[in-house]
């Protein structure tokens, strides 16, 4: 009798200490909601994006771009017709009659490649809708009425980034020398480059060639030696009002840059493999070289 008291009372004992004590068996489910938040929260922090930036940018559906092939442009190097000296810059161009639409380039010939402005609008757009971090996004690039649209081309693929498309360059005022280059692949924007004059040197000269404008005019390194030709290329930058006049010749391809407003842009058709960047050169009214690339000493003369 006390042997089964005993073993009653043991096994009461027992269920008394699990009953206090089952959270240290199961203890509670963790915060997932909250660990969640907190995760997306820096990852957030981390892609911000200040300066010159080359974002990574989620696929938005734009429409089919229909893009001549360079055949049709080869024998026309130039992006337009020389600049008048005696009106050296093109007009800024009058807004497009869409109020939400950038305002159009100076002169036709900036867009190239059958790239139609329509075409160009749409895609920068898309690119500014894709770029959703709250650092640097659509909100804080600006909306694409914001902008002006300098240059739109063909964009060859490399082994890095394989499929072909094409490239829009958009700029606007504020802050001073301040461009996008939109990429977009198979109808959808895959790329976003941001840069503005800031990013230059001190002492800049009267001319000052882009300084991340290298996408515009090189292919991956990874195929440093094998590019895919025929490639089409680009040139932009920013100059001053004194200068009339910019050159750029590029593996045998020359062209002479639609001044439009502050900014500069060339294009061309590259048909051979080259070692170095394109040389760029600018004059005043009177003819007078003013800026040669060649003694930059902040330009990269040869390609990576």
């Amino acid at each position: 009798m006390n042997e089964s008291y005993e073993q009653g009372e043991l096994e009461e004992w027992m269920r008394e200490i699990l009953a206090k004590d089952a959270y240290t068996i199961h203890p509670s489910s963790a915060p997932y909601p909250a660990i969640r938040r907190r995760g997306l929260a820096e990852r957030r922090r981390r892609v911000a994006v200040t300066g010159a930036v080359l974002a990574a940018l989620a696929a938005v559906p734009v429409g089919a771009y229909a893009v001549n092939g360079g055949g049709g442009g080869r024998g026309a190097d130039t992006a337009a017709p020389n600049p008048s000296v005696s009106a050296p810059h093109a007009p800024a161009a009058k807004p497009s009659s869409a109020p939400d639409d950038p305002a159009r380039p100076a002169t036709k010939g900036q867009l190239l490649d059958g790239i139609t402005f329509e075409q160009a609008a749409q895609g920068l757009k898309a690119c500014l809708r894709a770029e959703s971090a709250p650092p640097g996004s659509a909100r804080g690039l600006g909306k694409a009425k914001d902008y002006r649209i300098v240059l739109a081309l063909k964009k060859t693929g490399d082994s890095n980034s394989a499929g072909d498309g094409i490239n829009v360059v958009a700029v606007k005022e504020k802050p001073a020398g301040f461009r996008v280059v939109c990429t977009l692949e198979g109808g959808e924007a895959s790329g976003i480059s941001v840069s503005s004059s800031d990013a230059g040197p001190p002492d800049a000269g009267p001319v000052l060639p882009d300084v991340n404008g290298g996408k515009l005019y090189q292919q991956s390194f990874i195929d440093k030696g094998h590019w895919k030709l025929p490639f089409r290329w680009g040139v932009i930058g920013t100059v001053e009002p004194s200068v009339a006049k910019v050159t750029v010749s590029y593996g045998g391809s020359r062209a002479t840059a639609v001044l439009d407003g502050p900014w500069f842009v060339a294009a061309g058709m590259l048909n051979r493999q080259v070692t170095l960047a394109p040389h760029i050169k600018g004059y005043d009214a009177a003819g007078k070289l003013v800026y040669d690339s060649d003694t930059d000493s902040t330009y990269q003369r040869t390609l990576p």
